[in-house]
């Protein structure tokens, strides 16, 4: 039987000599789950909804009793049998009260506890004889522990109302220290209880300002470049208005938050009238004085801390200390942003991978037969029109030309004997034409509709290519790539070339001594030429369409190629749905939704990575980064 068509059966039990034993015994036939306490075996069954569950009476924390009603609850129609090597009267009546089908003694017997947990799952429920004494004695027993719940819950209670005490009389004494501390700390309480990054930056710009009483402070990070800085969080109405234009200054000079980051090492100007290296914007005319302090966290440079004055030589040492402390645990926050976004991105592309090779599994054989016998359509709907166009080429000059004419034109001879042949293909065009004589007059206006006949000739056509495109981006990948060494500009520009795109539309810039990389020229070219497609449908309508193909090292050991179009965009909402399998959007227009997929899946292969960046009516770029190959 496929593995997960097997019953799974979940066994609760803390000591592991009985999980291994009932693992071995139905491990050949079953799903086995464990579960080494009863609030993980809970937690565990709501997630994975077994067929069966075992649970040993004697469990720590909570009874296997206990542990059965509540299941019972949660999976009324799921069996529960209760194992255990108590056997005090009433044990079996008990369990059985709680909610259990049967009741089995250690030590397990392995000769027929495969045969007994069959029963359980065909339905077997052992009686219960009325017994009005084992009722109580189970309701008692339930009183009982829950009576020893209430007094736990109440020490630890009774303790934390120390801790809170003890709690509230270091907070008052941490109210006595400066209002400097107060601000750092609640800047380190938003970075553990904020999750998301932009809410924590103008949170801390806000706090910084508000409890310090500085006239502006603002955050930049680096850019995907790391050549800009751009401002991320800004305080007060001039913030809002230099985010709104997009703020950005360059890394290493021209501000004294470019040469912090080019330094990395903190700055301060106690007259900005003194400081060459000072930046004054128009939305802060009153700046009289800045920090600036870097964004660090083990070695690796995120941006800087901009905090502004107004009044000159307004920091002093408490203030930097501070101030550095804050930017030191921004860093430390900006840094598990990234990690975060790092994991969801992982994440998103295994889940990405395994669906898409879910499908190609699935369906690759199905695909890969209807492929074939598509493949001969267009051509077939090719040659029809073409006979079609003859046909009727012939019939249009036969048409005028007198009787003696006609039946001289080499073409009256093709005629009739095509028309000589339809009786012997099956063809009645007597009986037809009789049947077109009895139309109305109205009907007569659809016959012969020749612009309806090319159109359906079309789709046929459109809908056989749909197929086979949705065949080789399925297949594609999955074929065993036939590795070389590539130069990367060879590939490319023979991928353009093949496009057939006007002259012009593409630009390429290809960088000098770009090494050789190991891949499948036949799927990347596949890549290429899906990318530069979908950029010229993106930018359909646009005056001046224009697509780059750039090639360069982004770090030693890499090849970046870049496929960038001037286009709308992409929606941010669709940024991670556009590598979902059959996601499109090019709606009716002839997306099979599976070439960016197939895109993603070869370049992993390969041993890259595949993303896209955009901005809404700024058009958008696709970035492949493939490794380079390494001499020996």
């Amino acid at each position: 039987m496929n593995v997960k068509f097997r019953p799974k059966i979940l066994y609760i039990e803390d000591t592991p000599a009985s999980r291994q034993l009932v693992s071995r015994l139905l491990g050949q036939e079953y799903i086995v789950l464990e579960a080494a306490d009863p609030l993980s075996g809970i937690e565990l069954a709501r997630h994975t909804n077994p067929d069966l569950i075992l649970v040993d009476v004697n469990l720590p924390g909570m009874s296997g009793h206990e542990v059965a009603t509540r299941l019972k609850t949660l999976f009324p129609e799921t069996p529960l049998v209760a194992i255990t090597a108590d056997t005090s009267p009433g044990g079996r009546e008990r369990a059985l009260i709680a909610g259990c089908a049967g009741y089995l003694n250690k030590p397990i017997d392995p000769d027929t506890f495969s045969d007994t947990i069959a029963d359980f799952l065909g339905g077997r429920q052992d009686d219960l004889d009325e017994s009005t004494g084992e009722y109580r004695a189970y309701q008692a027993e339930l009183v009982e522990r829950l009576e020893i719940k209430i007094r736990e819950l109440t020490e630890v209670a009774a303790r934390n109302a120390y801790l809170f005490e003890q709690n509230r009389q270091i907070i008052a004494l941490l109210q006595r220290r400066q209002r400097l501390l107060e601000a750092s700390a609640r800047v380190s309480h938003n970075i553990t209880s904020i999750l998301n990054l932009d809410q924590l930056l103008n949170d801390t710009v806000n706090v910084i300002c508000n409890e310090f009483g500085f006239y502006f402070a603002g955050i930049f990070l680096l850019d995907a470049t790391r050549e800009w800085l751009e401002l991320r969080a800004g305080y007060g109405e001039a913030g809002a208005a230099l985010m709104a234009e997009g703020f950005r200054v360059p890394v290493g000079f021209g501000s004294m938050v470019g040469i912090v980051v080019g330094d990395h090492k903190a700055r301060i100007a106690v007259d900005v009238e003194e400081e060459t290296s000072f930046l004054r914007h128009e939305y802060l005319p009153k700046t009289a004085s800045e920090m600036v302090l870097p964004l660090i966290f083990k070695h690796t440079i995120f941006g800087a801390l901009s905090v502004q004055s107004d009044i000159p030589n307004s920091f002093a040492d408490d203030d930097s200390t501070a101030l550095q402390t804050l930017a030191d645990q921004i860093a430390v926050a900006i840094h598990n942003a990234h990690l975060l976004r790092d994991l969801e991105a992982a994440n998103q592309e295994i889940l990405r991978t395994k669906t898409y090779e879910a499908i190609a599994t699935a369906t690759g054989e199905a695909i890969h037969w209807v492929g074939n016998k598509a493949a001969p359509i267009p051509a077939s709907a090719g040659r029809v029109r073409e006979d079609l166009t003859n046909l009727l080429a012939m019939v249009h000059t036969l048409w005028g030309l007198p009787d003696a004419a006609r039946e001289a034109h080499p073409f009256w001879e093709v005629v009739q004997n095509t028309l000589g042949a339809a009786p012997g293909l099956g063809l009645d065009l007597p009986a037809q034409a009789g049947k077109l004589a009895e139309l109305s007059p109205t009907a007569f206006m659809f016959l012969g509709d020749l612009e309806s006949t090319l159109e359906d000739l079309h789709i046929i056509e459109q809908s056989a290519r749909k197929i086979l495109d949705i065949k080789e981006d399925l297949i594609g990948p999955a074929r065993k790539p036939h590795l070389e060494d590539l130069n990367m500009a060879m590939v490319l520009r023979a991928t353009i070339n093949g496009m057939g795109l006007p002259a012009g539309v593409i630009i390429s810039d290809f960088g000098p001594d770009l090494p050789l990389i190991r891949a499948d020229a036949r799927q990347l070219d596949n890549v290429f030429s899906n990318l530069i497609k979908n950029a010229w449908e993106a930018m359909k309508g646009q005056e001046t369409p224009h697509i780059w193909v750039r090639a360069l090292i982004p770090e030693p050991g890499f090849v970046r190629v870049e496929v960038e179009d001037n286009g709308p965009g992409i929606p941010p909402e669709l940024l991670e749905k556009i590598w979902v399998s059959f996601f499109t959007t090019k709606g009716g227009q002839g997306g099979t939704g599976l070439g960016l997929a197939a895109c993603m899946e070869i370049v992993r292969q390969t041993g890259g990575k595949i993303w896209v960046e955009s901005v809404r009516g700024k058009g958008a770029k696709f970035l492949v980064l493939l490794p380079a190959l390494t001499p020996s």
